[in-house]
C-alpha cells in the first residue's frame, strides 16, 4: 500500500520538475494525469500524483551493455 508520502500536489511535481531544470506548469502536468499518462487520485478537488512516477521522468536512462542484447541482432555488423 502507498504512504500518504507517495502522493503529491501538481505544484510539488512540478518543483521536482523544475529542479531537474525541466519546466512543465501545474496545468501541464494535471492534463497528463487526467489523460492517464501519470497516475494520479483526486481528493477533496486537489489531484495527486504519485513521486516516483514524476521522478522518473527526469531519471537518467539506463545505460545498456552490447553483450545484454540478443547477439543476433549485431550478426549483419560483424566481418
Amino acid at each position: 500500500m502507498a504512504a500518504a508520502t507517495d502522493w503529491i500536489t501538481l505544484a510539488e511535481a512540478a518543483e521536482i520538475l523544475a529542479a531537474a531544470n525541466v519546466h512543465f506548469t501545474s496545468a501541464t502536468i494535471g492534463g497528463w494525469a487526467r489523460a492517464g499518462r501519470l497516475q494520479s487520485i483526486k481528493l477533496g478537488g486537489r489531484r495527486f500524483v504519485r513521486r516516483g512516477e514524476v521522478r522518473a521522468l527526469v531519471a537518467a536512462p539506463r545505460r545498456v551493455r552490447a553483450e545484454d542484447l540478443q547477439p543476433v541482432l549485431f550478426d549483419d555488423l560483424e566481418g
